[in-house]
């Protein structure tokens, strides 16, 4: 004889959380793809592809399990003199995630939602962040910039615009 499923039998769906996670193995394996990070020491590195718009990754931190990086256009905020837009991540290599973990500076999550937010406030903020990055590194790659760009902040190649001078440390 057959089983027939009952209609209110539930469909398990992907929570947020859920798909968040997913989300940072997305843009891990799309970083991976574009600028293969773990391969690079600690320094800044440049991508050029002629559009006047060179690409900054700045690899921060390394540690043996995970990376920390600045992505960013190779401008300056004229009011800040920081590099704008930013985006810092955190690789995880072991996991094979890449977490955004603020887009601007000195605006981490608790400068934005304070100590305490709300979980649910807490998970929508990582989605937007890491939605934004996804879309991000899928434009770079189609701009043509990846791992054949790029080359130490130290050196240019013909063509490439001229990088605004870094502001005086204090």
């Amino acid at each position: 004889m057959q089983q027939v499923t009952p209609h209110d039998t539930r469909i398990p769906r992907l929570s947020r959380f859920g798909w968040l996670m997913g989300l940072y193995a997305e843009n891990h394996a799309r970083l991976q793809r574009l600028f293969a990070p773990p391969r690079l020491a600690a320094g800044s590195y440049l991508s050029s592809v002629g559009d006047g718009l060179d690409v900054r990754l700045d690899v921060l931190e390394r540690h043996p399990y995970t990376l920390e990086l600045r992505l960013t256009y190779d401008l300056r905020d004229p009011l800040t003199g920081e590099p704008d837009p930013s985006a810092y991540l955190r690789v995880y290599t072991d996991a094979r995630q890449v977490e955004t973990t603020h887009c601007y500076v000195g605006r981490r999550w608790q400068d934005v939602m304070g100590l305490y937010p709300p979980p649910a406030e807490l998970v929508g903020h990582r989605l937007r962040m890491n939605t934004f990055l996804g879309k991000w590194l899928e434009y770079l790659a189609e701009r043509g910039h990846g791992v054949a760009t790029l080359v130490p902040a130290g050196t240019r190649l013909p063509g490439a615009a001229t990088p605004l001078a870094e502001p005086a440390r204090q």
